[in-house]
């Protein structure tokens, strides 16, 4: 099974999951998420 095809299979695990994670999970899993699909952030850092 290839890179992509665990990770695809992954996002469809995590939308099945038996209960609703907390905010601070929910968050955390869709900045793996972003990072996942859309590689790292590009640009400068704000600040």
């Amino acid at each position: 099974m290839s890179l992509k095809d665990q990770f695809e299979a992954a996002v469809a695990e995590s939308k099945s999951l038996p209960e609703r994670p907390d905010n601070a999970t929910l968050l955390k899993l869709y900045a793996l998420y972003k990072q996942g699909s859309s590689g790292d952030a590009e640009g400068e850092r704000p600040g």
